[in-house]
């Protein structure tokens, strides 16, 4: 199910004169069975999509997706670090 649709996704953009950037993108999943490990998923070009369980987004991390979660560890260090 996955495949299929990163492969619509890729023809479709293709279409478009457009590509998906496979160094910055990944899988997350977010249900109840958000630990288990999943396959990776790869393109027509062969690059796989990596799945991760703590993605990042402006500075903060997202921990837990059974109940949203998150943490601002990392920056609480950054702003430390340029205070100091």
């Amino acid at each position: 199910m996955y495949l299929e649709l990163l492969h619509l996704c890729e023809n479709e953009l293709n279409r478009l004169d457009m590509a998906i950037n496979f160094e910055k993108s990944c899988c997350l999943r977010v249900d109840p069975r958000c630990g288990i490990e999943c396959t990776a998923i790869t393109s027509t070009n062969c690059h796989k999509l990596t799945w991760i369980t703590e993605p990042r987004y402006l500075g903060v991390y997202f921990v837990k997706f059974r109940i949203l979660k998150c943490s601002l560890d990392a920056a609480k260090r950054g702003f430390y670090r340029a205070v100091i």
